[in-house]
């Protein structure tokens, strides 16, 4: 499929796609024109590179975790290293540390409607 398929179907833009194909996050085959040509496989990489955005990881750790996920599921697989799982595990933990940081912002702020309510 050529690029803007696969961001109409990923939900992505195409200069996301090219700056993931820069950053090693995605690899597009070429047409004798020169033109990004994606298997089937890339919806599902593109996706998983979202979600791993929005979980806070940067460019470059998510290369070095690609290998270690498959596409389809996403499940481990045996390229996984130890200091790959820690800084995983680690990025675990400052993301519930955030969770919880809003958690109680969330608190405060019910308290502060339900005061400025007048329950």
């Amino acid at each position: 499929m050529r690029i803007g398929e696969l961001a109409r179907r990923s939900g992505v833009s195409e200069r996301s796609l090219r700056y993931y194909e820069q950053q090693g996050l995605l690899v597009a085959a070429r047409t004798p024109g020169g033109h990004r040509e994606f298997g089937e496989w890339a919806v599902d990489r593109v996706i998983r590179v979202q979600a791993l955005y929005a979980a806070g990881l940067n460019s470059a750790t998510i290369a070095r975790l690609l290998p270690c996920m498959r596409d389809a599921d996403g499940g481990p697989s045996a390229a996984a290293d130890g200091k790959l799982v820690e800084e995983l595990v680690a990025e675990r933990a400052r993301i519930d540390r955030l969770i919880a940081e809003l958690a109680l912002s969330r608190e405060v702020l019910d308290e502060a409607i339900g005061a400025a309510s007048g329950e």
